[in-house]
């Protein structure tokens, strides 16, 4: 499977943020936990791998990076990101952008704060731009909810 078959599918799950694109993130929110990573991606010094499982692990204390698995099983992390910030967490979500799906409606317009990725993001590793636009989703006090805006990468 190429990089173009794998950023389509859901076989990859682990695409790894830009470093540039997190700095810039991060210099904003100071993050202290990636709640999904691998050692190789993680861009925290806290952060919970697969075996830790962040889906099960305690997020309130902390400000958030969060970049998921795509595919199916985004949706439990972005419920679980939601939830995280009722009990006090700022939870940042890189995720592809399609509005068009309920979580988007149930759980992210009426929740949070929206900012569309102008441009497609290249993630480490890719051989060129992700296939689909992508939006950073915040949670939490920091948050803005109910705005929508744009950023550059």
């Amino acid at each position: 499977m190429n990089n173009q078959e794998a950023m389509t599918s859901s076989k990859k799950q682990d695409w790894e943020t830009p470093q540039d694109f997190f700095n810039k993130v991060n210099k904003e929110f100071n993050f202290t936990l990636d709640v999904c990573a691998v050692p190789e991606t993680a861009k925290c010094k806290r952060y919970f791998t697969p075996e830790i499982d962040g889906l099960k692990q305690d997020w309130s204390k902390d400000i958030c990076w969060m970049n998921p698995p795509y595919g199916r099983e985004q949706i439990k992390w972005i419920k679980k990101a939601y939830q995280e910030s009722l009990k006090g967490a700022t939870v940042v979500c890189l995720i592809p952008a399609r509005p068009d799906t309920i979580v988007w409606h149930e759980y992210i317009f009426p929740n949070a704060e929206v900012r569309f990725i102008k441009g497609r993001l290249k993630f480490v590793g890719a051989e060129t731009g992700a296939l689909f636009p992508s939006a950073l989703v915040i949670f939490g006090e920091k948050a803005e909810t109910g705005t929508i805006k744009t950023m550059l990468r």
